[in-house]
């Protein structure tokens, strides 16, 4: 390399570099079909340097791409990067390693370790794909590619499979390319950190006659990962690449001087300033206060290549919020019907239906007109990107397990598909007498299958009810998923909230292990919410009416959402965790494994009113 070149390395910008390229020699083109992305003879592990403490750090995790290399004929990005920020006010460091993929970053503990520098107020640039295609395990025969079982399984979903790694001989669950990065960016969140994902760095390779714009779906899954999760995002595969192409193929071997897949210094360089670019692009740019010279001189990209990492819905929540198809139609009510329901807004989408009583949609309208009172079903929407999934909430305040099922569930069954999700709570309303039910919703009490005749009907127990929706909605391909009715505002002499757990609340749960189906006892988690706010605190959470106990406000029906969604994430294979929002991202999964809070206990005269009617 020559002087010139070498010169570039000090003080290239994003515009002298590719100069440099331009005037470059002519290399061959490009062959149709590439080999695999090629490995490095060696890849060697990240140095672990000092890291200031009392600075902000910014962690670069990824592939050989951006790790170091082996000098000015291979670099990786994250090398010169660090030249566009001031040393005296912030870290730089580097924790990529060749040869890994999303999949073996994590497998191998490279993660664990940057997570155990990571502290709150840093940012993590997570860039990973070019090694996650290929095997899983064992080569396919006749391959001549070297073994590696490196590769995370294809998409975005929460797919797994088990294997007896054939490189590292032990047993490993492989995960989805999507499911790694969620993980980096809910470790990162949690660590109170930022996250920001990155497409692929450009490959030299030229179908058509036009520069590759990515390997295979990666860039694409990153870019859907990050607005899923609400974090941001800058496509450098195309930021780079809009600034290579004009230069022509010939040009490309001058960057590309080792392989298709790794660049030299300068293209190092080009992707350092292109990177930086980007993060300048964000409003507001999270890296702008702490920049060297070098950095300033970049000038932001165009916005077309990023996206901020703002939610869709900001906390705190607010009921203007909730968008209103999914809590009614559109159309007017049918003639004898008190409400034209609610229905998926994208029929191409899956859906999650909601039906219960008014502690999930209260009132005619399901917006609060109804004496201030909310269930939980209107902010849940905040808690699920609607663009990828619908929100249906089909309760209805006043009716019970068997009201429901006898009048209104023939029309929700009708627009459940195969994929959805039904989540069902009942109970309020279902401990009516029969000898006096003018509304006829009332059921027997317990699971078993007694009946008893009322005028012309018969009557099932409460469990009944629960098995046939179960039944009816695994019959059309869906997921259900039963929680236990929401507590009422009435304590105990001790204290605590008083439980269900001998009456529906408990018989949901039995109905729920029976037929093997995923329970969230909501009964049992916002009761020890609730005794850990205190009378004084809970009070406010329900209804403006003083004597109220069982219909939320805005605040109370807030809360049981996050809970919902904090039950949500404990069961163990999640259906809907591929559908969270930005704002469901710093919820924890429930865990009925602690100890129940302990309260002061109440006075004697601390008693409960009488719950209203619904």
């Amino acid at each position: 390399m020559n002087a010139t070149l070498r010169n570039l390395l000090v003080t290239a910008s994003l515009g002298c570099a590719l100069a440099l390229v331009a005037h470059g020699q002519t290399p061959a083109p490009a062959a149709a079909k590439p080999p695999p992305a090629p490995d490095l003879a060696s890849n060697p592990a990240a140095e672990r340097g000092r890291i200031d403490p009392t600075l902000p750090t910014i962690f670069v995790a990824g592939d050989s791409t951006a790790a170091r290399g082996k000098g000015e004929i291979q670099q990786g990005w994250a090398v010169p990067f660090a030249d566009y920020f001031d040393p005296g006010k912030v870290n730089v460091v580097n924790r990529a390693r060749g040869g890994r993929s999303s999949r073996t970053f994590v497998s191998e503990g490279l993660w664990d370790q940057l997570l155990a520098d990571l502290k709150a107020g840093d940012i993590v640039l997570i860039q990973f794909g070019h090694n996650d295609g290929g095997a899983i395990n064992e080569e396919p025969p006749g391959s001549k590619r070297p073994l590696r079982a490196r590769a995370s399984l294809p998409g975005l979903g929460e797919e797994s499979q088990e294997i007896d790694n054939v490189f590292t001989k032990r047993h490993e669950v492989v995960h989805t390319f999507g499911w790694y990065i969620r993980k980096m960016i809910a470790d990162t969140r949690a660590k109170g950190a930022t996250p920001i994902v990155l497409s692929l760095t450009v490959r030299n390779l030229w179908p058509e006659g036009r520069l590759e714009r990515g390997s295979g779906q990666y860039g694409a899954w990153s870019a859907e990962i990050a607005q899923v999760a609400g974090v941001a995002f800058v496509d450098l595969t195309n930021l780079v690449a809009d600034q290579l192409e004009p230069l022509g193929e010939a040009k490309g071997k001058e960057i590309f001087q080792q392989d298709y897949v790794h660049f030299n210094a300068i293209g190092a360089d080009l992707h350092a300033a292109s990177v930086v670019a980007g993060l300048k692009a964000l409003s507001p740019s999270p890296v702008a206060k702490f920049l060297s010279a070098k950095g300033e001189a970049v000038a932001a990209a165009d916005a077309k290549y990023v996206r901020a990492n703002a939610p869709r819905v900001a906390l705190p929540l607010k009921s203007s919020d909730v968008p209103r198809l999914t809590q009614i139609g559109a159309g007017k009510p049918a003639p004898g019907a008190l409400i034209d329901p609610a229905v998926p807004a994208d029929p191409r989408l899956p859906s999650l239906v909601l039906i219960g009583d008014s502690t999930v949609r209260n009132g005619v309208q399901g917006d609060g007109s109804e004496k201030g009172q909310w269930g939980w079903g209107a902010p849940l929407t905040a808690f699920f990107d609607l663009t990828r999934i619908n929100l249906v909430n089909r309760a209805l305040g006043g009716t019970s397990s068997r009201s429901y099922y006898n009048t209104l569930w023939p029309g929700t069954l009708a627009v459940v598909k195969p994929g959805d999700v039904v989540i069902l709570q009942f109970g309020h309303n279902d401990n009516n007498n029969l000898a006096n039910d003018p509304r006829a919703r009332a059921t027997l009490p317990g699971i078993g299958e007694e009946t008893q005749p009322s005028g012309a009907a018969t009557v099932h127990t409460y469990g009944w009810y629960l098995r046939q929706y179960v039944k009816e909605i695994r019959a059309k391909g869906a997921t259900p998923i039963i929680c236990s009715l929401i507590p009422r505002r009435r304590w105990e002499a001790d204290g605590r909230v008083k439980r269900d757990l001998a009456s529906h609340a408990g018989w949901a749960a039995q109905v729920a292990k029976a037929e093997n189906v995923d329970f969230i006892d909501l009964n049992e988690l916002i009761a020890r919410r609730y005794d850990e706010l205190g009378r004084e605190k809970v009070l406010p959470l329900f209804s403006p009416e003083a004597t109220e106990a069982t219909h939320t406000g805005w605040d109370g029906a807030v809360l049981n959402a996050e809970i919902v969604v904090s039950g949500l994430k404990a069961l163990k294979d999640d259906p809907l965790a591929p559908y969270f929002s930005a704002v469901a991202q710093g919820i924890p999964p429930a865990d009925l494994s602690q100890p129940v809070p302990v309260p002061k206990p109440l006075p004697a005269s601390a008693a409960a009113a009488p719950a209203p009617k619904l």
